[in-house]
């Protein structure tokens, strides 16, 4: 063997092992970085390894309602106050819940929450991507990280798992955990989204997506349909025509929660590329699964009523909804502004002046759950997000983040008013800190706006945190790049249940507060039972054969394999990363196509939960050309079809290496990356001996 082929092989080997770190247990993490808690990054990444009170039991609640206000820290809560309200006043939502008294009887917490994540981008995890979409994995995945992004937050509270920035729903190693609205569902209750930014951002996506990829929105990634950037936006084993669970949008309607009304409608005109709605726009789609569909009609989301099997989408907006309040400016340091402050005016535009502010929203899902015969007998969670306080941060927009969080305020004051705290947590917070801050007079080195206060005082709203100098030709700033900040978050809660929230918490404990007083499953072996009763029916309908998938509820993501009676593998998922396979349609049946069966042939089908692990295999005979009626399958089918039919066999062992891929479900993945790396090793030696030994002449 040749240095050259010696030295690419070793490299072609090194670089399957990074490969393979996509599915590697975290075992094979080499992190030992320690957070202030005394944790490495492997412990931290394990599911509700984060946690602070781990120990703390939950309060039952029939009702759980997330208010998140999107970059709304203690500051930007102060700077609204302050201007709506004046130093001494009150917000009538969010100064109520968790304040003891300002509810009745109604119990009480308020306290502090950690923000931080496991990574500053997927580049940091074991799914990354390159430029075209292909897998780059990093060998060493997870890095504490002090300042979290919308998604690495998000999916903490969602999952009790801590992340990396840009993760939806998946942990370090790219493994999906089951969310809230997952485990919801699979309890029977009802589910509800509202925001005012787009239905596929970060926030409300965590609730019903996975993905490696926060930008992932559509099947032809972040465009109104004219174009496809998809591989650019997407880890392009997760796209459906690549044998992946999907994009962020196409997952929202398999989640199919029962409520679900924010923005974005434009990246639901978006074609289909794969699967059984091929071709179709995801608007199309979501008309054929049988949603109630609303597209840019405040006038129509108002007049939706609760219909069975008819869960509403309601897209309000192209995009981000228009904020109530018209764009004030940050400028450079200039005394000008002292002598005419700023005063914020009404936005024309605000869908609240058509009957679609987010007061208005929260009404809509509050009347739809609650006719909702599962809302009424088993409850629901909600989630509630002001999305905008963060964007218009983000834009050194004081007037936008005011106005923003005046609306955030009057949803939770509605909602106050209009549940019973007896049976209802209603929990109020952010995702993360921003960049705005309150100062005595204008910085000399930062952007900042002066503003009249409800007072008649000025006061200065400072905005630094840009990394670059963004300054436009006038010397202002409404630009997009203000940065987060890490600090901690306030976290307040009213009803069953408020005093979990009290003192220092994780933003992972704020699942465990919500999936406890629900009565979810919260931990890995409980949410693997919810797989337990499991079962698939073989069936046939004029020639095709179609597998009905239900009860893996404590699964996100399912491969197959159709095996002849030759042990010939006929038909199977791909299990390249663990977001390739079938996307679970949690508390529904989930069809998967059967190609390639012959009539009169023999085959065994093998179904996997890949969280849970749990397997259910089928064997079945297609029916022979000659069958009395391929409409029923033959004489030998069953009612509806159905062939064959088989449930899990719980005394089965987990399956792999591409089974179970959560913290027990991998231990052969282990073995396999670690017999990859020292033959990679090996070569590498071998390599380097060759190079010696030819330059002593040996």
């Amino acid at each position: 063997m040749s240095k050259h082929k010696a030295l690419t092989g070793a490299i072609a080997a090194l670089a399957s092992v990074a490969t393979l770190g996509a599915l590697v247990a975290p075992a094979l993490a080499a992190d030992t970085t320690y957070s202030p808690n005394g944790k490495t990054v492997t412990e931290l990444a394990k599911h509700g390894g984060a946690q602070r009170i781990a120990s703390i039991g939950n309060e039952k609640a029939k009702n759980v309602i997330l208010f998140l206000g999107d970059g709304m820290g203690d500051s930007e809560i102060t700077v609204a106050r302050d201007y709506l309200k004046g130093a001494n006043g009150h917000f009538e939502g969010l100064d109520a819940v968790g304040q003891p008294g300002a509810l009745g009887d109604a119990k009480a917490g308020t306290g502090q929450y950690t923000t931080f994540s496991l990574g500053n981008g997927s580049k940091d995890s074991a799914v990354g991507k390159d430029g075209d979409g292909k897998l780059a994995a990093n060998a060493n995945p997870g890095k504490i990280t002090a300042v979290t992004d919308s998604s690495a937050s998000g999916s903490s509270w969602a999952t009790g798992t801590k992340t990396y920035n840009n993760a939806v729903d998946v942990d370090v190693y790219g493994n999906p955990q089951l969310n809230l609205f997952e485990l919801a569902k699979a309890a029977g209750k009802a589910t509800g989204n509202v925001t005012t930014a787009e239905i596929q951002d970060a926030t409300p996506a965590v609730l019903e997506s996975h993905s490696s990829e926060r930008a992932c929105y559509g099947p032809q990634g972040k465009t109104d349909g004219s174009s496809n950037d998809a591989l650019k936006r997407c880890l392009a084993n997760q796209l459906k025509e690549n044998g992946g669970i999907g994009s962020i949008s196409e997952q929202l309607l398999d989640t199919r929660a029962d409520v679900t009304i924010g923005g974005g409608s434009k990246y639901f005109r978006q074609t289909v590329q794969g699967g059984e709605y091929k071709g179709k726009t995801v608007w199309e789609q979501a008309k054929e699964m049988g949603f109630q569909t609303v597209e840019n009609d405040p006038v129509a989301m108002n007049a939706l009523q609760y219909k069975d099997g008819q869960p509403v989408l309601a897209l309000m907006s192209d995009g981000n909804m228009p904020t109530k309040f018209n764009p004030s400016k940050a400028t450079a340091k200039d005394p000008a502004k002292d002598a005419n402050p700023t005063v914020c005016t009404p936005n024309a535009d605000w869908l609240g002046n058509q009957g679609s502010s987010l007061k208005d929203m929260t009404k809509k899902a509050l009347d739809l759950l609650n006719a909702n015969p599962n809302g009424q007998k088993n409850g629901y969670f909600l989630q509630v997000e002001g999305a905008s306080i963060d964007k218009q941060d983000h834009a050194g927009n004081a007037c936008g983040q005011i106005g923003e969080t005046d609306d955030f305020d009057q949803a939770i004051a509605y909602a106050l008013k209009s549940v019973d705290l007896n049976n209802t947590l209603v929990i109020v917070t952010a995702d993360h800190a921003h960049t705005s801050q309150i100062l005595n007079a204008q910085p000399a080195y930062a952007l900042s706006t002066v503003l009249k206060t409800a007072d008649g005082n000025n006061m200065v709203v400072s905005y630094g945190t840009a990394q670059e100098d963004s300054r436009d030709e006038d010397g202002g700033y409404n630009g997009g790049d203000m940065e987060h900040t890490g600090t901690q978050l306030r976290i307040a809660a009213s009803g069953p249940g408020a005093q979990r929230v009290t003192g220092l918490t994780d933003q992972t404990d704020n699942f465990y507060t919500i999936a406890g007083a629900l009565g979810l499953a919260t931990t890995t072996d409980a949410q693997n039972a919810l797989s337990a009763d499991a079962e698939v029916k073989v069936a046939t309908d004029n020639g095709a054969y179609v597998a009905d998938v239900d009860g893996f509820n404590g699964d996100a993501v399912l491969s197959y394999e159709l095996k002849d009676k030759n042990g010939t593998t006929v038909a199977a998922s791909d299990s390249s990363t663990p977001l390739s396979g079938v996307r679970v349609k949690t508390a529904q049946t989930t069809p998967i196509a059967l190609d390639g069966v012959t009539e009169g042939a023999e085959y065994t089908l093998t179904v996997t939960g890949r969280q849970s692990g749990k397997t259910v295999t089928v064997d079945f005979q297609a029916p022979a050309a000659d069958s009395a009626s391929k409409g029923d399958a033959g004489k030998d089918a069953g009612k509806n079809g159905v062939i064959a039919s088989g449930k899990v066999d719980n005394n089965a062992k987990p399956a792999g290496p591409f089974g179970a891929l959560g913290e027990t479900g991998t231990t052969v993945l282990a073995v396999a990356a670690a017999i990859a790396m020292l033959v990679a090793v090996a070569m590498l030696v071998k390599t380097a001996r060759g190079a010696r030994d030819a330059k002593s002449g040996r």
